[in-house]
């Protein structure tokens, strides 16, 4: 591949992650709209309606979570850039499809939909991101690769919030629809021919999920991350009924979030690829201590513009090291492996927006989510000091950074499904 097309390739994958991350997303920052549009009992009550709309997160969370395992199974033997453009295929219909459904039951269908290909599409687009960038770059390719999805927040997200509140939030999907159309056409026009892998028994891929320090990394993701998603699934309604924002300034404020998402990743990758261990430990310090003041001190719009970016920050930047893990310790099933760390993501995003919904509809006020989040990360602390406990004992008086050993078992991994690096022309 030649440089320019390389760069390409990588804006390509990364524009797929920033059209899933403004779909995802901007249904949070719209959500009164929603509520307002499809749930009867808006008018009559507003915080149940809420609650209520939240379901529509919950869909497609749990469409993440069908979707990455199964389409990572039965995918496994397809080139992987071939997946990786029928999925963007796939994601280009069926936001088209949430922009028209009638009610909330169909819209709430049309979600679901809509994150089937969501966990699948950053395990494969991870993978190839990790093949450009070659061995001992894997933390690195999985940020560009998830780059997008915390770019969106910067600016997708805001601008789909905008749309839909002053277009109606129908069109926040039809124009991420366009966007997963364009990441098709240039995924199309970059992406290496590669050749499938005929020969894996897809249902060998299954045998990841027996491996018991597998299992509790994804426990992990669910958990651990799930925190954020109580607070982040009602944002728009913490900054406007808890705060006294306007309207208006919730764009700004959910891109400042994107900036701290970006700035995390980014600095989560570079972390991963050198303390891959110790990232994890001092992440999950670093978001306990967020979610603490956040939930203590956000009260005003200044601390609230201040500390809702260091909650977003300090959760991405755990992401790459977590997907790292999960990839290594999947074995010779990495799709597995990295598309499972969005199912697991999306678990919790699903108990997060259960959770953040079930105490504001119970009354105990806006500012209530952020103490289930700080719940909910601290009970994903526990689980990390288990999983790091269990490396301890097969390795005793390993450093924090990655040994030379775990470098080459992780490379080892990739080559196992044809993801080894692509050499640069």
């Amino acid at each position: 591949m030649s440089k320019s097309r390389t760069l390409l390739a990588l804006f390509a994958i990364a524009l797929g992650g920033f059209a899933i991350g403004t779909t995802e997303f901007s249904t949070m920052g719209v959500l009164p709209q929603i509520a307002a549009d499809l749930v009867p009992a808006f008018e009559s009550h507003r915080e149940q309606a809420i609650a209520d709309a939240g379901w529509l997160v919950t869909a497609y969370a749990l469409g993440v979570v069908v979707g990455a395992p199964t389409i990572a199974v039965f995918g496994s033997r397809m080139s992987q850039s071939r997946l990786a453009m029928l999925l963007l295929a796939a994601l280009a219909v069926t936001n088209a499809l949430s922009s028209l459904m009638p009610d909330f039951t169909t819209t709430a269908i049309a979600r679901f939909l809509s994150g089937l290909p969501h966990g699948a599409y950053f395990g494969v687009a991870s993978l190839l991101a990790a093949r450009i960038m070659g061995p001992g770059k894997q933390g690195l390719g999985i940020s560009i690769a998830l780059s997008g999805l915390t770019i969106a927040n910067i600016f997708g997200v805001p601008l789909g919030t905008w749309l839909g509140q002053t277009a109606g939030w129908r069109w926040a999907y039809v124009a991420v629809g366009g966007i997963f159309a364009l990441s098709l056409l240039l995924a199309w026009l970059s992406l290496p021919r590669l050749a499938g892998t005929p020969e894996r028994n897809p249902m060998d891929e299954l045998r990841a999920y027996t491996r018991g320090p597998f299992l509790l990394m994804i426990l992990v993701g669910a958990i651990g991350f799930a925190g954020f998603f109580a607070v982040y699934s009602y944002i728009a309604d913490i900054a406007v009924l808890g705060v006294g924002l306007e309207e208006s300034q919730v764009p700004w404020l959910l891109a400042m979030v994107g900036v701290g998402m970006t700035i995390g990743n980014f600095v989560g990758g570079w972390l991963s690829d050198r303390f891959p261990r110790g990232s994890i430990v001092v992440g999950f310090i670093a978001l306990l201590t967020m979610f603490a003041l956040f939930s203590t001190l956000a009260t005003t719009p200044v601390l609230l513009f201040v500390l809702m970016p260091l909650v977003a920050g300090t959760s991405s930047t755990l992401t790459p090291s977590v997907q790292s893990r999960l990839i290594a310790l999947a074995g010779d099933a990495p799709l597995i492996g990295a598309a499972t760390n969005h199912a697991a993501f999306n678990i919790g995003n699903s108990i997060g927006a259960w959770g953040g919904g079930l105490v504001i509809a119970q009354g105990l006020g806006y500012f209530a989510p952020g103490w289930v989040g700080f719940t909910l990360a601290g009970v994903g602390f526990i689980l990390v000091l288990f999983s790091l406990a269990g490396d301890r004992r097969k390795s005793a008086g390993a450093s924090s950074s990655e040994t030379e050993a775990e470098r080459e078992a992780r490379d080892r991994a990739l080559a196992a499904s044809g993801t080894g690096p692509i050499r640069i022309g």
